[in-house]
């Protein structure tokens, strides 16, 4: 079946809003692209005119592409070496739609996305559709194919699990990118006094490398471990090299970390009021080349 100019039109007016919840739904912006591009392929060949709705066909056509990819994506990070931490994505320019409130910028950061890996597929979508995108339950529950009344009673859950351990965040976002881009510098030249000053006492480290980059393969836990790890890698002679870019990275300031022309590794604080309580790194190659792309290298 043909796709006229005005189904491609409407399709990609909707690209982005797909794009936003298959990123939220997968924390991979490669496996979201290929998700937006299956839903197309399935837009093409469907019967359109048959659609009442097709904002709302497409969203439960991505949602359920999704919660069929999450099944895989779990067993891979199973085996995943060392921790696994989301894609980046640079959000200054609205990869992921709106971030205009500090709940839509905590939705698409590091942390959460990582606490969502603990809920199941359609726990995730449902959470997603109603934390992120703001649908009603009714609509919810239509398209994950559910009664209403458990639509409610999973987002419920899904609330319980991610609340309990939702990271803390800075309410001044002056402050926030003041201590990120101060954390960045010191952690770069290796200046221990500074990263004294500004590491939590109870701050985490998780480096991925994906197995292909040499990274921590444990979280490194307590400001005098994490202190001792952070020293090393800067003590190390490649780090002479390395020039620090701070920009908007899934809704909070991060640092893309360059030698050369190669993006090297984005590096992700969390920070609660003036102290930086988490630290991650993502180093494996394969997740850096999306946002390397939106740089243009």
């Amino acid at each position: 079946m043909g796709t006229s100019d005005a189904d491609v039109g409407l399709f990609e007016e909707q690209r982005p809003r797909l794009f936003g919840l298959a990123y939220r739904m997968l924390g991979s912006a490669v496996e979201a692209e290929d998700v937006v591009q299956d839903a197309f392929v399935r837009w093409h060949r469907t019967d359109r005119s048959a659609i009442a709705v097709p904002q709302a066909w497409l969203t439960r056509v991505v949602a359920n592409l999704c919660m069929t990819h999450l099944t895989s994506a779990r067993a891979r990070r199973e085996c995943h070496v060392g921790p696994w931490l989301p894609e980046p994505v640079l959000t200054g320019d609205g990869a992921l739609g709106p971030l205009e409130t500090v709940e839509q910028r905590e939705l698409v950061s590091m942390g959460v996305l990582v606490l969502l890996e603990r809920l199941t597929p359609l726990e995730r979508a449902v959470f997603v559709l109603r934390e992120a995108f703001g649908h009603p339950h009714r609509q919810i529950a239509e398209i994950v194919g559910v009664g209403e009344a458990h639509c409610r009673q999973l987002h419920r859950r899904a609330h319980q699990h991610v609340a309990e351990a939702r990271p803390r965040f800075a309410a001044d976002e002056a402050l926030h990118r003041r201590i990120v881009e101060r954390f960045v510098a010191a952690t770069v030249h290796g200046d221990l006094a500074a990263l004294e000053r500004l590491l939590a006492e109870d701050v985490t480290s998780w480096a991925d490398g994906g197995g292909t980059v040499t990274a921590a393969r444990r979280p490194v836990t307590g400001r005098a471990r994490v202190l001792r790890y952070l020293l090393g890698m800067s003590a190390r002679p490649e780090a002479r090299l390395v020039r620090a870019e701070v920009l908007e990275v899934n809704g909070r300031p991060a640092a893309l970390l360059w030698t050369g022309d190669v993006l090297a590794a984005v590096l992700a604080p969390e920070v609660a009021g003036d102290r930086v309580t988490g630290v991650r790194f993502v180093l494996d190659p394969a997740e850096l080349a999306f946002p390397a792309a939106q740089r243009g290298r």
